[in-house]
């Protein structure tokens, strides 16, 4: 698969059915994340892959309910984290900027467009509490974790979801016009 087609094939799917998890599987994953580019190449993306199974029950605890009606058939999660201080902080009196959540979402895109390559679904979410991850995982608390990632194969079954998840497995949600996000030369209110 060319990375075009990976781009274009990548859905955030939630009918998920459980798959083995091997090693190739997580070394695959990790490589292709530890290739991105980072600022200087610092490269601070960690990554936890959670896959035995009685970790990955308490695991789903940490996660909104509205997660948990799909998230839970997940054969693994990955959990994405960082701390500002190991990548660049630019600190001007004029501009400040902070490159770690830049390059460790670079990082989580070349994982993901990996899995799509292995004919995976990985959904990176936002619907966890922060604080009970770091508890469950011991990561510590001067770490920022950025997100998880829902991963297992593409289910056809779609009884558990909602109408709306129904809807958005059916047909890809509407992506915004190209002219509402690219430019020409200069800003220009659409």
């Amino acid at each position: 698969m060319d990375v075009k087609t990976a781009i274009e094939t990548r859905r955030a799917y939630r009918s998920l059915k459980k798959m083995e998890i091997t090693q190739d599987i997580i070394d695959t994953l990790g490589n292709a994340a530890s290739l991105a580019p980072s600022c200087f190449n610092y490269q601070p993306w960690r990554f936890i892959f959670v896959y035995e199974e009685r970790l990955l029950k308490h695991l789903f605890t940490a996660l909104t309910s509205s997660n948990q009606t799909w998230a839970t058939k997940a054969s693994m999660i990955i959990v994405a984290f960082a701390k500002k201080e190991d990548d660049c902080i630019i600190d001007r009196d004029e501009y400040n900027r902070e490159y770690y959540l830049f390059d460790i979402g670079q990082a989580v895109s070349y994982l993901v467009l990996q899995a799509t390559e292995l004919e995976l679904v990985a959904h990176p979410i936002a619907g966890y509490n922060p604080n009970l991850v770091h508890e469950i995982l011991s990561i510590p608390t001067n770490y920022n974790v950025i997100t998880l990632i829902i991963v297992g194969k593409k289910n056809s079954n779609l009884e558990f979801l909602s109408d709306k998840q129904r809807k958005t497995e059916i047909e890809r949600p509407a992506r915004l016009p190209i002219n509402k996000i690219v430019f020409h030369n200069r800003f220009m209110e659409n």
